[in-house]
């Protein structure tokens, strides 16, 4: 994304002192910018006691696992919402990003995606849907690009049109003038080759005179 899209370690709520770590500018109602803040989290801890207890095969250890995972990624979204989230000045939910693809895919098994969607509005990404979701949002920023000088696109096209209009009557004219001048052309050909061929008919009853003259000598 372009510098000028996006901001580093920026409050979001007005008048708070409490940093987001990534914020990107959206676009908002009378040309204000609207915040849309990313946090990133890094539960290393919680982690790695479920994958060990999951190595050990201890079911009660990867129970208790779960539930604390849970939990902290739960209290992380609170926050994230309570520090970051507060519309108009920002989107109505908040992106939090797990570091690594294991503790996403944690989260996903674990239903969190929609939990913490529904419960605090934060969704969660990982390093994959994080590009994916960095993509969508350079696809929009692309698109209102286009709306903003859709008044340009639109003013080209007209004029395009004014003249394609210009160049149908020019070629309609042209196009009448050949075939008045077809007409005149087949008109004076068929003049000019009745008066050849009377012509040549009266050189042709000439001779016959001539010749029967001839003869009666």
């Amino acid at each position: 994304m372009l510098p000028e899209q996006y901001a580093v370690n920026i409050p979001t709520v007005p008048g708070s002192r409490e940093p987001v770590e990534f914020a990107i500018k959206l676009p908002g109602d009378g040309g204000n910018t609207v915040y849309l803040p990313i946090d990133s989290k890094f539960p290393l801890d919680a982690y790695d006691e479920l994958a060990q207890a999951a190595e050990a095969g201890d079911a009660g250890r990867v129970d208790a696992a779960l539930k604390a995972y849970r939990l902290r990624l739960r209290a992380f979204a609170k926050t994230i919402r309570d520090k970051y989230v507060a519309p108009p000045s920002t989107t109505d939910f908040a992106i939090m990003f797990l570091t690594t693809e294991a503790m996403y895919a944690e989260a996903v098994k674990l239903g969190l995606v929609d939990e913490l969607q529904r419960d605090f509005k934060i969704s969660i990404t990982g390093p994959t849907t994080m590009g994916a979701l960095l993509n969508s949002l350079q696809m929009g920023f692309r698109t209102l690009a286009i709306q903003k000088q859709s008044s340009e696109v639109w003013r080209v096209l007209g004029a395009a049109k004014v003249e394609f209009e210009k160049f149908s009557e020019v070629l309609e004219s042209a196009r009448n003038r050949l075939r008045q001048a077809d007409e005149d052309l087949d008109k004076l050909v068929g003049t000019r080759t009745r008066v050849i061929t009377q012509k040549l008919r009266s050189v042709e009853r000439l001779q016959d005179e001539e010749a029967k003259d001839l003869i009666g000598d």
